[in-house]
């Protein structure tokens, strides 16, 4: 008996030997769910729960815990039997430099790797204002040009990396999610399913995508779920309000717009001969005429003197902001749901998001339903499947707003001054009642043409409709069988559906298509695009320090699209707006294209002793956009790198974390044209008295081929002071030759060009990302990203000697983007007329008045010299602050825009720029901007008089956030809870006001959306 209670009291002793915890993040106190607890020199081990809670029983009174989480520091503490819940806080690593990113159907180490691979975490992308990814990626990466032309919501950036790569085929980067090309539209994907971005940029790293990664690719990874984790449920809503980015141009008031009106009709008559006192009198007399309307009301008849003045108590009785007529309310709305988890055999992650991201001007905004399904499942110790699959709602109110029609909603409100009304008027300035006693619109059919005669979209839009709806459905399918523990045998059927339809459609009240009774266009296009492919991976690691990886795989790629369209005038009905509502055919027409690649490739890497990587790539793919003699084309790849920090004599530099130097070579192609049948001669139908007519359209191109790109990089990743430093260097040459281009024809051919392989382009560049954390405490933690980069855009060989195109010329030695204008010389101090530089037959450079005698000159490039972005990310205990600056350095822009603001008398009843109160007089000689008169000087020709710097920096994102205390969310069931507020687009610096900064790539303007300032607060909590 006694031995029995002995045995029984030892075991209570032992069963106390206990230590209890919490494991939490150091900068905001927030638990980490399956963060690994381990007793030094022993194998029993714990996990923390979701809650980041642990418990582990000791066999001594203390003991050593070393307690490690990915992404974590590696940390130690000394634990006694029987005491207090220890508090663990675990700091964020530095180990960028040896995560694991996305590659070419393969994830690697970045460490040793000899590619150019730049990885953006979640959490830069997650909770941007904006519903298009592409406009979230801005500032974040080197070597990344994004541009925005056009910021109506829902329309997604242009991006360039590493500059452009070709002059008449496809620039933009090829875009893979989860594994597979992806072909869906853009604005499916929801941010917030985002788990990771690699963007792949050299051969190396990109090349087994074969002819799409001709323009580098980006890599999208989505959320997955987690082995052995509970389920994780995650809310987010946030609410917020747009406005524009930027201010428009300043424009005259009507007292200004009245007197400078007088003296260009002043001007005028003295031109025509009369004396200044009778000019003066037919100025004062006229100006009412010729407006069109009298602000001061009838009381002033005459309200412009003949001394060019205002009349006294002549006071405007209204002045209507058509600007401001033109905007509405704007309000953006964003709310997610996710539930992601697993079992010992499978892992999910279920997520929802809902997005509704008004316009800041009438009508336009634009809406999705979006939800995804991530799933994997090992269904055998040998076999894995896997199914992905995400599907959206997308609806666009897109009204007019990128080119110069009345029906622009930018255009329309910068067009018309305040003097003419929006609502009619009564002689005494009051409004003009209906029957109803509500105000009416005026749509202006006294007004000037130049003033959008019978237009007055403030009163029209709300009754029209524009509108883009997309149904997309995304599904990525796998099968993985284990052959071996080395031999991997994986298939993939990969779709992207997309179910299109527009609608335009104008009221038969009032507007710009009332006189014809309203029209309806309507157009569905169907599209489709599947990827099949075999991989087989071959991975072993020797043992003696060798390891090799071996790639091969099979890929077959079908794109079918089609779609119908049509249009009809004259409804019956104003509140109907379908085609069957309308009584005549305009038209229709239907067409449908296919587009099919086979493709071989393989890879292998190798490395020895952690220390020295090699890689080797080959790809052949055959493109159903060539004849069947051209077809194929291979392309390759290869790479090395060596990380020299790992070699013994460097082991000793303590302050040295990482040094790697790498360079890489390949070739791939590019077949991204414009159409589908580059090859074949094509022929247009055409109507031919009642019959069938055939005419050629496109002349055959039997020979056409692949446009190849050449592309060398050389770099050094870098880390020191245990890596509170660390960064990437890396200089490029991409070499784009066989340009697909489109080959200038004489016009007695009948065609006006040809398609063919010209040319060569060459970009050149150096690219900077560094990374610095000058503060990491117990509570403090202070993280600062720079990137910085360089490109050089040059063309190398042309079959002629130049190939002029709207503003640009292409000429050896220069680049696609440089402007070819006449060059200004300012005004004629003497007469006040505008001048241009030309050269003479002898060489000599004069000025004359002129503009078709001027010469056009090179007048620098549209792309800029410098790109780039700074991040910071600042957090204190609970409390969080970041923000994304990008910037852009050089170049630029030709602000067609502002010319309309200039054209002056020329144009009377149209808004004026406040340039124009600097006119020369003779008062005023020395300035850039000519006499006023009703004369068409041609002074607003295009020329280098509106050539601008398209220098800028944008405070692109802002997020300041708190964390609630653990403490507190546990008494209220929840694991994580935030409250933050975002901004986007919040400040911009620049040179040329009332320009937005951000414009097509090609450096003009066109009556384009501007972007948008959001400012939202939001909540997000955890379960």
């Amino acid at each position: 008996m006694l031995a029995l209670m002995l045995l029984f009291s030892a075991g209570l002793f032992a069963q106390s030997k206990q230590v209890r915890g919490v494991v939490l993040t150091a900068e905001n106190k927030q638990p980490l769910e399956g963060a690994t607890i381990t007793i030094n020199k022993s194998t029993r081990s714990t996990t923390t729960n979701a809650q980041g809670r642990f418990e582990l029983p000791l066999t001594d009174d203390k003991a050593v815990l070393t307690i490690s989480f990915v992404g974590r520091e590696t940390t130690e503490v000394e634990a006694k039997a029987g005491q207090g819940e220890l508090t663990i806080l675990l700091k964020n690593a530095n180990n960028t430099l040896d995560e694991v990113v996305a590659v070419a159907y393969t994830t690697v180490k970045r460490s040793g790797y000899p590619g150019a691979v730049t990885s953006i975490s979640a959490d830069k992308v997650n909770n941007r204002l904006t519903p298009n990814i592409t406009n979230a990626l801005q500032g974040l990466a080197p070597g990344i040009q994004t541009t925005s032309a056009n910021g109506q919501p829902g329309n997604s950036s242009a991006i360039r990396i590493r500059g452009v790569g070709s002059i008449n085929a496809s620039s933009a980067p090829l875009f893979v999610v989860d594994g597979a090309p992806y072909e869906g539209d853009i604005n499916a994907l929801d941010p917030a399913d985002i788990a990771t971005i690699s963007i792949l940029k050299d051969a190396t790293a990109a090349n087994l995508y074969g002819s799409r990664a001709a323009n580098c690719v980006i890599i999208i990874t989505t959320k997955q779920g987690k082995k052995s984790a509970e389920t994780t449920i995650s809310a987010t809503i946030n609410q917020g309000w747009s406005s524009r980015a930027v201010k428009d141009y300043e424009k005259l008031g009507t007292d200004q717009y009245w007197e400078l009106y007088w003296e260009a009709l002043r001007n005028k008559a003295i031109t025509n001969g009369q004396t200044p006192a009778q000019a003066a009198a037919t100025a004062s007399n006229n100006i009412v005429a010729n407006l069109g309307i009298n602000p001061y009301g009838t009381a002033f008849p005459r309200p412009v003197g003949e001394d060019g003045k205002i009349v006294a108590g002549a006071r405007p009785l209204w002045n209507d902001d058509w600007e401001d007529g033109m905007l509405q309310d704007a309000k953006y709305t964003q709310a997610q749901l996710s539930f992601s988890g697993g079992g010992e055999k499978s892992t999910y992650y279920i997520g929802g998001g809902y997005t509704n991201n008004q316009g800041a001007y009438l009508a336009s905004g634009f809406k999705r339903y979006n939800f995804r399904s991530n799933l994997t499942l090992q269904a055998k110790p040998w076999l894995k499947v896997g199914l992905n699959l995400s599907g959206a709602s997308t609806s666009q109110d897109y009204p007019t707003s990128a080119d110069s029609r009345q029906t622009n909603v930018v255009l329309f409100g910068r067009t018309i001054p305040g003097f003419y009304p929006i609502y009619q008027r009564n002689a005494d300035g009051s409004f003009r009642l209906d029957a109803n006693g509500q105000k009416q619109f005026d749509y202006g059919a006294y007004r000037p043409n130049a003033a959008l005669t019978r237009y007055n979209l403030i009163g029209s839009l709300p009754l029209n409709k524009s509108r883009n709806t997309n149904e997309n459905l995304s599904t990525r399918t796998f099968l993985e069988v284990a052959i071996t523990k080395a031999l991997k045998v994986k298939t993939s059927f990969n779709l992207d559906y997309i179910n299109s339809n527009s609608l335009y459609y104008t009221n038969p009240l009032v507007g710009e298509d009332a006189a014809i009774g309203g029209t309806v266009s309507k157009s569905s296009n169907r599209f489709i695009a599947y990827t099949y492919n075999n991989i087989a991976t071959y991975d072993l690691d020797f043992g003696t320090g060798h390891h090799v990886n071996l790639l091969a795989g099979q890929e077959f790629y079908k794109l079918n699209s089609s779609g119908l369209n049509g249009s009809r005038q004259k409804f019956a009905l104003p509140d109907l707006y379908e085609p069957v509502a309308a009584s005549q055919l305009i038209d229709f027409t239907g067409n449908a294209d296919n587009y099919a690649k086979l493709s071989f490739f393989g890879q292998g890497q190798y490395n020895y002793l952690g220390k020295y990587f090699f890689t080797a790539s080959v790809r052949r793919d055959g493109s159903s956009r060539f004849s069947p003699d051209s077809r194929w084309g291979t392309f390759w790849s290869t790479g090395a790198s060596w990380r020299i920090s790992e070699e013994e004599f460097l082991k000793s530099v303590n302050w040295l974390s990482a040094l790697t130097i790498k360079a890489s070579y390949g070739a791939s192609g590019n077949d991204n044209l414009s159409g589908y049948y580059a090859y074949l001669a094509l022929y247009s139908i055409k109507n031919n008295l009642g019959n069938g007519g055939v005419i050629t359209s496109r002349l055959p191109t039997p020979g056409l081929k692949w446009e190849t790109n050449l592309n060398f990089n050389a770099g050094v990743d870098f880390g020191v002071l245990k890596n509170r430093i660390y960064g990437t260097i890396n200089y490029y040459r991409r070499t784009s030759k066989d340009l697909l281009y489109s080959r200038p024809l004489a016009g007695s051919t009948g065609f006006t060009s040809v398609s063919a392989n010209i040319g060569e382009l060459r970009n050149t560049g150096v690219e900077l990302e560094l990374n610095v954390v000058p503060v990491s405490t117990k509570d403090w933690r202070w993280t600062v990203g720079i990137n910085v980069a360089h490109n050089k855009n040059e063309i190398t060989s042309l079959p002629q000697k130049e190939i002029i195109s709207g503003t640009k010329k292409l000429m050896v030695g220069t680049s696609v983007y440089d402007f070819f204008l006449r060059e200004w010389a300012g005004v004629d101090p003497a007469t006040g007329n505008p001048l241009w530089y030309r050269t003479t037959a002898d060489g000599k450079k004069e000025t004359t008045t002129t503009y078709a005698q001027g010469t056009q000159y090179y007048a620098g490039s549209a792309l800029p010299y410098v790109t780039g972005g700074v991040t910071n990310s600042l957090s204190y205990k609970q409390v969080e602050l970041s923000f994304v600056f990008a910037y852009s350095l050089g170049g630029k822009v030709l602000d067609a825009d502002y010319i309309q603001l200039l054209s002056g008398a020329v144009s009377p009843g149209r808004n004026w720029s406040t340039e124009l109160l600097n006119r020369w007089t003779p008062d005023n000689r020395n300035t850039n901007v000519p006499r006023f008169t009703t004369d068409d000087l041609a002074w607003t020709s295009t020329s280098t008089r509106f050539l601008y710097d398209a220098t800028y920096a944008r405070l692109k994102q802002v997020s300041l956030g708190y964390n609630l205390p653990t403490a507190l969310l546990s008494k209220i069931g929840l694991k994580t809870a935030r409250v933050y507020g975002l901004a986007e687009n919040l400040l911009t610096f620049y040179g040329h006001k009332g320009m937005d900064p951000e414009q097509a790539i090609d450096g003009t303007t066109y009556y384009q959306y501007p972007q948008m300032k959001t400012i939202s607060v939001g909540l997000q909590v955890g379960l």
